[in-house]
């Protein structure tokens, strides 16, 4: 484990390990844990109560944040003919087909934050999975990323839209904004991705469904929310 530094010990002081913070409170103490020399970064984990080894357990899709998230992020889209000059029209950082997937084969490319297909391209795309997947970049119709409306599609992602995905450990990793936000837009950003979340509850899950929920800043602590008190 990591040594923490000074200041990190006395932020963790402002925090009660054991208590389940109401949404105001969590929102209000990441402003004053969120102390670094940089604009640091909010993020939500949530545990689910899924089994995502199971198929109809997945959690997965995106939404556009109220409020953005605070990054510009870099987009390549895999598209060609009238669709390439659509993405190029529309802000898309890269365009390209074969030459962009053997760029990313050859060099280790991975200039871009986000991934756009157009459905025609996934044969392309589809060669790159095992370098794509891994750093979640794969483009997938769940989320948008996979659609002939190439420039919808950049307009949200460059807007602020965000996937939300289950990890190994049935748990999803999603960045709110920045510290800057302050807390009324933090909390709009919060409250969209968590009405999002818990309308992607599959119907196979039983018992309760979000089990915790854990919002943190860069180099903050942990602040616990109370699941229950969520969506009430």
């Amino acid at each position: 484990m990591p040594k923490r530094g000074k200041n990190y010990k006395e932020l963790v002081k402002l925090v009660e390990k054991t208590n389940l913070y109401e949404i105001n409170e969590a929102f209000d103490l990441i402003q004053q844990t969120a102390k670094a020399k940089f604009d640091e970064t909010i993020e939500v984990h949530v545990r689910l109560g899924v089994d995502g080894r199971h198929a109809d357990q997945q959690v997965r899709g995106a939404i556009v944040l109220p409020h953005g998230t605070g990054k510009s992020s870099r987009v390549l889209v895999f598209a060609k003919g009238p669709k390439a000059q659509e993405a190029e029209a529309a802000g898309a950082d890269y365009v390209g087909a074969e030459d962009m997937a053997q760029k990313i084969q050859s060099e280790s490319w991975f200039d871009f934050d986000v991934v756009v297909a157009t459905p025609d391209m996934m044969g392309v795309v589809g060669k790159l999975g095992k370098l794509l997947g891994p750093k979640g970049l794969m483009p997938n119709p769940k989320s948008g990323t996979v659609t002939m409306d190439i420039e919808k599609a950049l307009q949200e992602i460059k807007a602020g839209k965000v996937e939300y995905r289950l990890d190994k450990t049935n748990i999803i990793h999603t960045p709110i904004g920045k510290a800057s936000f302050g807390a009324e837009k933090l909390t709009g950003n919060f409250n969209a991705l968590l009405e999002a979340i818990v309308k992607a509850k599959p119907a196979a899950a039983k018992g309760q469904y979000l089990k915790s929920i854990t919002l943190a800043s860069t180099m903050g602590p942990g602040i616990r929310i109370n699941p229950v008190r969520v969506m009430a």
